[in-house]
């Protein structure tokens, strides 16, 4: 058929008078365009095929793994296998008296085939990818990572694959020397293997997911992880802003990662006020009765009351002076009082750690600090919670007489602020 077909052109060239060697390239020409009009006639008729099946079993099928297949362009890439054979063979009956030229378009044509089986490959891991994140138990995986080392070895075997075509050698050769070319290429694709260990380690130990809330200091990241690929983590802040960290940060630097928190069943609240020293001091009687009109504490006060008079009498103490024996601070019944709002508070977990100590004496006071968990994990709840807390905490104080340390402003400076909306103050 390759002689018959190529002879039977050649003679019809031959008798319209042309010489030999054009009749030769004329002929190797037209066989050549034909053998293109062919094999493109051929993809298109092929892909109309492929595109109605896919259609239809799209439709018909409950699994969406074939509408990602369709929507990488998988089935249009398949429709090019075929007529790459058919120009593999009929590439032979255009150059019959060009073997350096069929040589040539050969080669040209393997080459394109590695290049339409690499994009097959990517087309078909794309749409893995892709479909495995809308599986519940894929979605928060960093797929994206696998994907591309995948990828990396697909592409260095198909470039492999394609300079062994042109150098008309075997890929095991290019493997041999790759021992040589060692250092060279850790050197080429340090981040990338960087990249690989810390993909894999992050997901056998589950350090980050793809949804978690994660704080990143040394790069500035506070917010959302939205992708994690082989090189670089996305991770995009509460002030909407993208923040990109190398992947391999995740395993060599620290960093905070919420979602404990977000499995849990609160959000911490860890907050002092700082109270003013002077105003600390024991409580008398007439104090005492006048905080039993506070409900919360009129209880712990008749209770506590009762057993400090008990002891002193017991004891023979003297209270002329109120230092001697036990008495009540105005600090340690309002840390009471606090303790007893919080467990009454609805939106406090009171299954979590609940308490309100004191801390080290600063120069500006003695923190009195709440250490709680509010039940409403949601970011803009937790802060009106905290607030609704320390609102009536800070309103309370001067019941239990207490004061709030403040800066001390001088009489000029008190004089000369204005308040917001009041009017300036007159010169004169």
């Amino acid at each position: 058929m390759k002689d018959g077909l190529h002879r039977l052109l050649y003679d019809y060239l031959l008798k319209t008078g042309v010489s030999e060697n054009f009749a030769a390239y004329v002929n190797a020409l037209l066989l050549l365009v034909g053998a293109l009009i062919l094999a493109g006639v051929l993809d298109y008729i092929i892909w109309k095929v492929l595109r109605s099946v896919s259609i239809k079993l799209a439709r018909k099928s409950r699994n969406n793994f074939d509408n990602f297949l369709v929507a990488n362009r998988v089935p249009r890439y398949l429709a090019h296998i075929i007529p790459f054979f058919a120009l593999f063979e009929l590439v032979p009956i255009a150059f019959t008296d060009f073997d350096y030229g069929e040589i040539i378009v050969l080669k040209l044509l393997r080459i394109l085939f590695v290049v339409l089986t690499l994009l097959i490959v990517k087309s078909l891991f794309r749409s893995t990818n892709d479909y495995l994140k809308t599986r519940p138990r894929f979605k928060d995986k960093p797929m994206d990572s696998y994907i591309q080392v995948f990828m990396i070895f697909a592409w260095i075997f198909g470039l492999l694959t394609i300079f062994a075509i042109i150098t008309d050698t075997t890929i095991w050769k290019f493997f041999t020397a790759l021992g040589a070319a060692s250092a060279v290429i850790l050197l080429i694709f340090k981040d990338s293997i960087l990249g690989l260990v810390a993909s894999i380690q992050v997901s056998i130990n589950d350090m980050v997911r793809i949804g978690d809330w994660i704080t990143f200091q040394k790069y500035g990241a506070d917010g959302d992880v939205v992708e994690i690929t082989l090189a670089t983590v996305k991770i995009q802040n509460f002030d909407k802003t993208i923040t990109t960290i190398p992947t391999y940060a995740l395993i060599s630097d620290s960093f905070q990662n919420w979602r404990g928190m977000q499995e849990s069943g609160g959000r911490r609240i860890k907050r002092a006020l700082i109270i003013s020293q002077k105003s600390i001091r024991f409580l008398t009687d007439e104090n005492i009765e006048s905080l039993k009109k506070i409900q919360r504490i009129a209880p712990y006060l008749t209770t506590k009351s009762q057993n400090i008079a008990s002891y002193n009498k017991e004891n023979e103490i003297d209270k002329t002076l109120a230092i001697n024996g036990l008495n009540l601070t105005n600090i340690g019944v309002f840390r009471k009082y606090v303790e007893t709002y919080l467990k009454n508070h609805s939106a406090i977990n009171k299954g979590m750690t609940l308490m309100t100590r004191q801390l080290p004496p600063t120069p500006q006071g003695i923190p009195l600090e709440v250490y709680a968990f509010s039940a409403d994990k949601r970011w803009e709840n937790y802060e009106y919670v905290m607030a609704d807390i320390f609102d009536h905490l800070l309103a309370a104080l001067p019941y239990f007489y207490l004061e709030v340390f403040e800066l001390p402003v001088s009489l000029s400076q008190a004089d000369s602020y204005t308040f917001p909306g009041s009017p300036a103050p007159n010169p004169m």
